[in-house]
């Protein structure tokens, strides 16, 4: 099993090595031809290993479910991976280090194996989809094989043993998202995106190290199973220190509130990544950490407290936010961000197996979504859905898709949400009589939680209607959203200026050149069948994946969720029914200002943090030139003047030379007359 696992690992990275340093080799011949072949030999290069690491982690984990089949547990935990004992750990390294030792080994148990078909899974769906995306640009080689390393990346933090060995894979995710998030790095807002989501990760991560230093050191060791048989004998300030640490880590990787607001601007990426950081690595990985190292967070006490009032406002701010946007793509990110909440919720309400059943469901149908949003791009030609509109008729798959992928987020049975979504609120109900969190704290929760149900609904149903129904609005519009490339299979997608509230994605250089106006309704198709296909397989787990717990349904709670949800979508129904050319946004009334501004939490950045930075930073640039610089280019000036005075007397000239020496005399014969 552990060979299983390495391969696992290593497959996608020597495919990102090998895609990198090899798809041109060995000519290195650039353009047309050339470009068309190394994209095809990367394309084979990322999606032929990945495939191979997808059917060794299917392999893991049934093999690790079939030990657990004696273990009991009940059938949630058994679904997750957390039932049983059965798992396979390796130390095949240790270093030394004179106080805490640090080993390099994988721990392969159901949780990881759970959580690695997840990764491998839409790490394949989305490689083979970006080859019909991509299949134009240039840079496809680089694209795909940042992926594997992505790939590669979480599946190291997944079955890491080692938390300095997770922590590597931490960071290397990071990377991963910059590069891919800037692919298109021409654009000046694309590559602010990337930079922002890259610091703003990082500030997480300085925090999450130092919880990693705080519970290796305090428990003589790195190895997450010492770390958690220690912990009984740890004090408990240490383990509270070591909780809120990490989870600044958690906050940042999984964009919970306050280190959330990267994700919405990181859709300047391609739409296959989005559904990449969103389903199964970036955002996934802080919900896996959190799951993997539970105990040492329900021994922190007030640590959960903290996660459940990020989850609460969280869950319910972003969705309202969703509720306000008019570009596809961030209504999925907002999306993205409550729907990780809700996770969070069901973590400090002391269900981790609620929390990672969400997880898994989420990265089905959240994949989907995106996946079937880069179909409508293509087919539009913009991001914005107020140029959409009446798809349904020439998209009929991806409308059948999203259908089912909106219907699973919005917590609609029979559909995967429904289900995990169901667990969530029904251990978010529990902690109010019994649980880990204080009263106020687990009653805000659960307030935010309901609400979010509703919200939910509606900013689901309000993206559904505007994208498939009614009639396209192709003028009179303040603008619109640059499109993404499109396949050559494809229809040109054109583009007109984009606005000022979306993030524009550029055109690659090799893409037609944009025209005008959005595409016409008559021109509007599938996208090719190497996108559709990955569309359509995607569907099949987001409709079905949360059919385990049809028998365990709690009912009170369920038809409560579907009740709020239903609500939501009726209001929005309602309002777009009135007036179908007008945004059912309206509905929000005074409120609608703030939610599509995200409630201007990244200008109070800007005013609190960003430009007070700036300024020290202008104050010591100058302090540096003017001061340092200053005193050092001054003492230059100084030695080179004193220089330039004795130079005079030293210029080889004889004449001077006698004439100085007779001055000297004539001087010294007055001196001594005069002074007798």
């Amino acid at each position: 099993m552990t060979t299983a696992a390495v391969l696992a690992i290593l497959l996608p990275f020597a495919a990102a090595a090998v895609g990198l340093l090899g798809s041109r080799f060995p000519k290195g011949l650039r353009g047309g031809a050339a470009d068309a072949a190394a994209n095809r030999r990367a394309a084979w290069i990322a999606i032929v290993p990945t495939a191979i690491s997808t059917l060794l982690t299917i392999w893991l984990a049934y093999s690790i479910r079939a030990g657990q089949a004696a273990g009991g547990g009940d059938w949630l935990s058994r679904f997750t991976g957390s039932a049983g004992t059965a798992r396979v750990a390796t130390a095949s390294v240790a270093v030394d280090t004179g106080s805490a030792p640090i080993s390099v080994g994988l721990l392969v148990d159901g949780l990881a194996a759970t959580i690695a078909v997840l990764v491998t899974v839409v790490a394949l769906a989305v490689q083979v989809y970006s080859v019909g995306y991509l299949r134009d640009d240039r840079r496809y080689p680089s694209y795909s094989a940042f992926i594997s390393l992505f790939t590669s990346a979480m599946l190291l933090v997944v079955y890491a043993a080692d938390l300095l060995v997770l922590y590597v894979g931490w960071e290397v995710m990071g990377l991963c998202s910059y590069l891919l998030i800037g692919h298109w790095w021409e654009d000046r807002a694309n590559s602010r995106a990337a930079v922002k989501a890259f610091l703003v990760t990082r500030i997480g991560d300085v925090g999450f190290l130092f919880g990693v230093f705080v519970l290796g050191t305090a428990a003589g060791g790195f190895r997450i199973a010492d770390v958690l048989a220690k912990l009984p004998e740890l004090p408990p300030g240490t383990i509270l220190a070591a909780a809120l640490l990490l989870l600044a880590g958690v906050a940042g990787k999984s964009a919970q509130v306050p280190l959330h607001t990267w994700l919405p601007d990181a859709m300047a990426g391609p739409t296959p990544i989005s559904a990449l950081i969103h389903a199964a690595t970036m955002v996934a990985a802080g919900i896996f950490v959190v799951a993997r190292l539970y105990p040492v967070f329900l021994a922190s006490g007030p640590a959960l407290d903290v996660l459940a009032v990020m989850a609460a406002l969280g869950m319910l701010g972003a969705a309202l936010a969703a509720l306000a946007q008019d570009d596809l793509k961030r209504v999925l990110a907002y999306s993205t961000i409550s729907q990780l909440a809700y996770m969070a919720g069901a973590l400090a309400a002391g269900s981790r197996d609620a929390a990672v059943f969400h997880l898994i469901t989420h990265g089905a149908f959240k994949a989907l979504l995106f996946l079937c949003a880069g179909a409508v791009i293509h087919a539009v030609g913009s991001n914005l859905m107020s140029v959409m509109g009446g798809l349904r008729r020439g998209l009929p798959v991806t409308f059948a898709a999203m259908t089912i992928g909106f219907a699973a987020l919005a917590g609609i049975p029979p559909a995967s949400g429904f289900f995990s979504k169901d667990e969530v609120l029904a251990a978010v109900e529990r902690s109010l009589s019994a649980g880990h969190l204080a009263a106020p704290v687990a009653l805000l929760l659960y307030g935010c939680a309901l609400a979010t149900v509703a919200v939910t609904g509606a900013y689901a149903t309000r993206a559904w209607l505007r994208t498939f129904f009614g009639e396209r609005a192709l003028s009179g519009l303040p603008g619109t959203a640059a499109p993404e490339p499109v396949p050559s299979a494809a229809v040109p997608a054109p583009a007109s200026e984009p606005a000022p509230s979306a993030v524009p994605e550029p055109v690659p250089s090799t893409a037609p050149e944009p025209a005008s106006e959005p595409v016409p309704s008559a021109a509007v198709h599938e996208a090719p069948p190497v996108m559709r296909w990955p569309i359509i397989i995607l569907a099949v787990p987001a409709l079905l994946l949360g059919l385990p717990g049809a028998l365990h349904i709690h009912w009170g709670t369920a038809v409560l969720s579907v009740a709020l949800a239903l609500l939501g979508a009726g209001a929005v129904h309602a309002v777009w029914r009135a007036d179908p050319r007008r945004d059912p946004a309206r509905l929000l009334g005074p409120l609608r200002g703030p939610c599509e501004r995200a409630f201007s939490v990244d200008a109070l950045y800007r005013a609190v943090f960003v430009r007070p930075t700036l300024l020290l930073a202008y104050v010591v640039a100058r302090a540096d030139g003017r001061v340092v610089d200053g005193a050092v280019r001054g003492s230059g000036r100084t030695v080179t003047g004193l220089a330039g005075l004795v130079r005079r007397a030293q210029n080889g000239n004889a004449q001077l030379y006698v004439t100085g020496l007779l001055a000297g005399v004539l001087l010294l014969a007055v001196g001594a007359v005069m002074l007798g």
